[in-house]
């Protein structure tokens, strides 16, 4: 197993790509532990839940302090939680609000920060290495602006991929690793604006050619335990596109 006896803090790990990755991180041998707004309901024996809000610095470091009293050592940071803003005022710049530019940011790249603040000060406390995977958008590289305008979210999922790239620098000589998931458009609760769209659905056929339409969580959960593990122990600073072909197709309207 790729993960025996490693212990792995996913944040974000009850939605839908959260459990699917954290299905496979279990049957690769990792103990889980996973902060988010809801409990995933799966082996207590494997995974422990923290109900965090990982937009809130306080309640982070809180639920971070219980985590090293209990399981002391992390060996590998997935950080998946975010979000869409659209519900708070995200969309086309010169309608998006100043709540959903500043609430999207929040969900996706400030909670991405407290994450990976704290797992790598615990790593240089320790004397110890690990592996960061974050999970961006393929819209961060890739616009596709006839049905996905959530500007704030872009630059959000943008600025991850930057900090991701900067912090793998700095940090490489200590051990430590990090790099970037950038999924495609992925069969979630999420997306469900777009599973419901007939005209999106058929854009995806050739947009995601690899499979003519959506990918599935389970796409997202082997290049992420492959990142998380010694195996991916060369790799470090990289955006890796899991997008069916998004970022090669144009796209058919």
């Amino acid at each position: 197993m790729r993960l025996a006896n490693k212990t792995i803090w996913v944040t974000g790990g009850s939605g839908d790509i959260g459990l699917a990755c954290s299905q496979l991180l279990i049957q690769e041998g990792a103990f889980l532990v996973n902060f988010d707004l809801k409990d995933p309901d799966v082996n207590p024996e494997q995974v422990r839940f923290y109900l965090c809000d990982c937009t809130d610095p306080q309640d982070v470091k809180k639920n971070f302090q219980k985590v090293m009293d209990e399981v002391k050592t992390l060996d590998g940071l997935l950080h998946i939680a975010g979000g869409s803003g659209r519900k708070f005022g995200d969309g086309p710049l010169h309608d998006l609000t100043l709540t959903g530019w500043n609430k999207t940011i929040e969900m996706n790249l400030t909670s991405a920060m407290l994450s990976n603040q704290l797992i790598i000060q615990h790593w240089i406390e320790s004397n110890l290495g690990g592996s960061i995977v974050n999970v961006s958008s393929v819209l961060a590289d890739h616009p596709a602006p006839k049905y996905f305008y959530t500007h704030a979210y872009a630059a959000a999922k943008a600025g991850l991929n930057g900090f991701t790239k900067s912090i793998a620098a700095y940090y490489a000589d200590r051990k430590i690793r990090a790099n970037v998931i950038s999924p495609g458009l992925i069969a979630t609760n999420m997306s469900a604006r777009a599973q419901q769209n007939e005209d999106i659905q058929h854009y995806l056929q050739t947009k995601q050619p690899l499979q003519q339409g959506m990918g599935l969580p389970k796409d997202i959960a082997g290049i992420a335990t492959l990142l998380l593990s010694d195996e991916s122990s060369f790799i470090t600073g990289q955006i890796i596109d899991v997008d069916g072909g998004w970022g090669l197709s144009e796209g058919q309207y």
